[in-house]
């Protein structure tokens, strides 16, 4: 059993040495481990770092990509030198590195396919009020949207099977967190959630520039996540809100024009239309972007047949030499 820790890396020549100091070297049930780098176009050490301390792999940007592209590399990258499990954790050193396996045991044991490590978010000190209610937020939208019970979504330490990780797609530019538990809980893979301890605060978060920022990025990747995983719900649920209220005013201007008092309802005339062409066209919207979904879910299908076969050639290359 082999296990790939991932660490994306921005910039992080001081935390780094820090994070894979921690990190755990033997694992009950983990027959090798090794340590991949992303380095997202780092403009300091972090590269000489990272092969100083003589990580296995490193993916290297010429220039920043952000953390959702970053995240992906990685797991394209671990997926091509052989993991069986892969474990996301970040380069500050947030996440307790000592919970890995607490992480793994629900792959091990046959449980779980994807792992979230839940923080105790509302004793972290270092998280704003309003940051709390955004995380919980997301994690809500993630529960409506995958059908799954993660309450810490945003976290980014997690532990992802083999299997899991080949059904990968991430198409927001910010982060990854989101749409990766939709992924796999709308595919039928098994997603858990363990609970996780956290470090001190080493350094300020890259994703969180201002909290303005945070809140305009958060919104509208939860949005997105929302519009693009349940696109008829996100259209149609409003779009008949608004049918059912331009009917509902037209009966009215109707019993008004019945006892001969019409002329002085001309602009409920002018609403009801208004309410049921919106109303209309946001149901039509919705069918639209489902069928667009069931193609996207198609093309998905294909590029994990694609990666069992490319996998296969490789394996069966390996075994002639």
């Amino acid at each position: 059993m082999k296990l790939i820790i991932q660490i994306p890396c921005y910039n992080e020549e001081k935390t780094l040495p820090i994070a894979l100091a921690a990190l755990p070297r033997t694992i009950d049930g983990i027959d090798q481990i090794e340590i991949l780098i992303i380095d997202d176009g780092s403009t300091d050490n972090t590269l000489a770092v990272a092969r100083q301390a003589g990580v296995e792999h490193i993916v290297r940007f010429p220039q920043n990509r952000g953390l959702a592209k970053a995240f992906m590399a990685g797991i394209d990258k671990s997926l091509a030198v052989g993991a069986d499990i892969i474990v996301n954790t970040d380069a500050d050193n947030q996440y307790e590195a000592n919970d890995i396996p607490v992480l793994l045991a629900p792959i091990l044991d046959g449980t779980a396919d994807f792992v979230v490590g839940e923080r105790p978010i509302s004793e972290i000190k270092h998280f704003t009020p309003l940051k709390k209610i955004l995380q919980k937020l997301g994690s809500w939208v993630v529960r409506v949207a995958s059908k799954t019970d993660i309450p810490d979504a945003p976290s980014g330490f997690r532990a992802i099977s083999r299997e899991a990780a080949k059904r990968l797609h991430v198409f927001s530019e910010y982060t990854y967190t989101l749409e990766t538990i939709i992924q796999t809980g709308q595919r039928g893979f098994a997603v858990a959630s363990v609970p996780v301890r956290t470090n001190a605060d080493l350094r300020t978060s890259r994703l969180v520039k201002s909290i303005r920022s945070y809140v305009v990025r958060s919104m509208s990747t939860i949005i997105r996540v929302f519009m693009t995983y349940k696109p008829f719900r996100f259209f149609a649920v409003p779009g008949f809100t608004f049918f059912i209220a331009g009917f509902l005013i037209g009966l009215r201007f109707l019993y008004f024009y019945a006892i001969g008092e019409g002329d002085g309802h001309i602009q409920s005339v002018i609403l009801s239309g208004i309410l049921l062409t919106t109303g209309f066209l946001m149901s039509v919207i919705g069918l639209v972007a489902d069928l667009i979904s069931v193609n996207r879910k198609l093309l998905e299908e294909i590029d994990w047949r694609v990666k069992n076969i490319e996998e296969h050639i490789h394996n069966s290359d390996s075994d002639q030499t």
